[in-house]
């Protein structure tokens, strides 16, 4: 009978902690930040080359920073976009651009 009794109780107290976790994520499911993607300021006019690409341009890369970086963001872009522009000069050199 002690053994009848403590079965009843875990699987009561198993049925109150998941009916708890439920409505808690429900409560809590519409507090959620939501996330807007992030919308080209600028458009790139010509033929537009993938990032990263060979026939990307430092002009090309610089447009596509965001206007509403912070100065280190932007800063950090623009360190990228250099860089990328150094490994691409070797390539462009063997291509014949």
């Amino acid at each position: 009978m002690r053994d009848h009794t403590l079965i009843h109780r875990t699987m009561l107290v198993g049925i109150v902690v998941i009916i708890a976790g439920y409505f808690a994520s429900v409560a809590f499911s519409g507090e959620k930040a939501s996330v807007t993607p992030a919308v080209p300021t600028a458009a790139i006019t010509g033929s537009a080359a993938a990032e990263g690409a060979v026939e990307d341009t430092l002009q090309a890369c610089l447009v596509r920073i965001r206007k509403d970086a912070t100065a280190g963001q932007r800063m950090i872009a623009e360190q990228g976009c250099r860089k990328a522009e150094a490994e691409r000069k070797p390539s462009q050199r063997f291509s014949g651009r």
